[in-house]
């Protein structure tokens, strides 16, 4: 697996060891103690189970180590920003997401004890803006449709994600050895197991509990997926013989800021950060550009809702979605612990 102490990657080496599997797992040689610690509780608790190796997307060759005797490759590992935290969106993002896919994939051709490679994508590749899925089917959002508005310049992670799971699906119809599934999930939200993750989905809800949105919340929704779902997700591609194509991985309905802010506030009535109202339309319009949106993406998401098709991830795979009551309080129940834990205000 790669980017085994990533957010996700983190949760899916846990769910494969209390399956039984043997995992070997890759950390970046960069990583931090920090981002390694739940790695090295688990190989403590899973005896023999558990191998680490350092890797490097960008290092040709990187992988051959960690892949030799595997019969299943998860790919993971890819950088993932908000569009307002990237300063140069080739560097930054689609380079690494997309070279990274290709040492991946000749890694795998190195390998021949690999017979499936489970790809965790994004929504992002089926999609550039919200305002795109307008424009697919009854506005609901399905798993044939690719992303073609986004660019490195627009959107530069939707851009990188659909270049990289695309350069993987050639990859794979060029062979008969090994077989491809593709996980695309909305926000992954949930539980953190290490407070060194880097994730952009754990930033974005890091502004509502500080309290950037206390005057109201500006009116952006979000398809909401519990990174333990999306773990058992890319367990069940694994191991279902008949899994095949793309599975979106999201609640069937999205969630807004406030939305996400009043189960918090009916938790924890206390706390005064969270918003409590939303703010006008007319106000993020003005206010945006201020905070790094431009009127270009105010216009392609703000107040833009869709239904999300997940009707393959729960008919082919069993996956059952967890309540996002549970998956919001987790959720900011570990960020406070982790906070609390680095002596943070």
């Amino acid at each position: 697996m790669t980017g085994g102490s990533g957010f996700v990657g983190s949760h899916l080496v846990r769910l494969l060891l209390e399956r039984g599997y043997r995992v070997h797992a890759t950390l970046r040689p960069t990583a931090g103690a920090l981002k390694a610690r739940p790695l090295e509780a688990m190989r403590e608790r899973f005896p023999d189970k558990l191998r680490l190796f350092e890797a490097d997307l960008l290092t040709e060759g990187s992988f051959d180590r960690a892949m030799d005797g595997c019969r299943v490759v998860f790919h993971v590992a890819s950088p993932f920003f908000m569009p307002e935290t990237i300063k140069k969106g080739a560097k930054d993002v689609v380079t690494p997401a997309l070279s990274g896919t290709r040492n991946v994939l000749a890694s795998i051709e190195r390998t021949p004890t690999v017979e499936r490679l489970v790809f965790t994508s994004t929504v992002g590749a089926i999609f550039g803006d919200y305002a795109d899925v307008l424009g697919m089917d009854g506005h609901v959002l399905s798993e044939r449709y690719v992303n073609t508005t986004s660019t490195p310049e627009n959107n530069p992670y939707h851009y990188a994600k659909t270049v990289a799971e695309q350069a993987a699906w050639d990859a794979a119809r060029a062979q008969d050895r090994w077989s491809m599934v593709s996980v695309n999930p909305g926000l992954i939200l949930g539980p953190s197991l290490t407070p060194g993750s880097e994730s952009g989905s754990l930033f974005l809800l890091d502004e509502l509990f500080k309290g950037y949105f206390f005057y109201g919340a500006p009116d952006f929704s979000f398809t909401v997926a519990d990174v333990r779902d999306v773990a058992s997700v890319h367990v069940a591609a694994a191991e279902t013989p008949d899994a095949h194509g793309r599975y979106i991985v999201a609640r069937e309905e999205m969630y807004s800021f406030l939305q996400l802010s009043r189960i918090l506030r009916d938790r924890f009535p206390r706390n005064l950060r969270l918003p409590a109202h939303g703010l006008p339309h007319w106000a993020v319009r003005t206010l945006g550009p201020a905070f790094g949106l431009t009127p270009d993406y105010i216009r392609k998401h703000l107040g833009i809702r869709f239904t999300v098709d997940n009707r393959r991830s729960v008919n082919e795979l069993g996956i059952t979605y967890r309540p996002v009551e549970e998956t919001v309080v987790d959720h900011y129940l570990t960020w406070r612990q982790h906070r609390s834990a680095r002596g943070a205000r």
